[in-house]
Formats: structure tokens, C-alpha cells, sequence
């Protein structure tokens, strides 16, 4: 698993490696909204997380998601907050988010 210094470089290296749908967190679905793709917690893995705390204020913390989904032939990025200012988000989702099935993490 590679280590980054920023949440940046991450997702620049992400999007270099085929990582290219912007992904965003909707409530109980993870969406590309360019292709109207809405994507419930069975529908996409976590292949990769990076976390990252804020320069100047350790509690701006967020974390970076690598995701793919074999069903809708795409592969992402997801940026989100966590810990105090994380999205709120169906348990399905918080769960897989929160606890994710691989064992990779960035601690700069």
C-alpha cells in the first residue's frame, strides 16, 4: 500500500491509477453523479482508504476512498470527513465506510 503526505498527492495517484469518477456520499448511496450512478453498500468494494488530519488543526480530519464497483464497471475516488464532522450516512454504508474489508491505512 502506498503512503502519501497529502490528500492531494492520494487522489492524483488514485486518478493516475484509473480511480476517475468523482464520487460522493448521499445519504444511503455513493454516487457518480456524471453517469446518474447511485451505488447502495453491495455494490462497490473499498480497495484502498487513506486518512489524513488537517495542517493546522488535527481534529480537520478526512479520509480518502479507492472504490470499484464491478456492477457499474467503474472505478473511484470518495473523499470524506471523519470522526467529529464525518457525513451521516445509512448504517450500511457508515459500516462498510467505518470498517472497511482490507487492511491499508495512512497515518502522515
Amino acid at each position: 500500500m502506498k503512503s502519501y503526505e497529502t490528500m492531494v498527492d492520494a487522489t492524483q495517484d488514485l486518478n493516475k491509477r484509473g480511480y476517475t469518477a468523482n464520487l460522493t456520499l448521499d445519504g444511503d448511496t455513493i454516487n457518480d453523479n456524471s453517469s446518474h450512478i447511485q451505488m447502495r453498500a453491495d455494490d462497490f468494494e473499498i480497495k484502498e482508504f487513506y486518512r489524513f488530519e488537517g495542517a493546522t488543526n488535527p481534529s480537520d480530519m478526512s479520509i480518502v476512498y479507492a472504490i470499484e464497483s464491478d456492477k457499474y464497471h467503474l472505478k473511484g475516488v470518495l473523499v470524506n470527513a471523519y470522526g467529529t464532522y464525518a457525513n451521516n450516512s445509512s448504517s450500511a454504508i457508515e459500516a462498510k465506510l467505518n470498517h472497511p474489508q482490507i487492511e491499508a491505512s495512512n497515518h502522515p
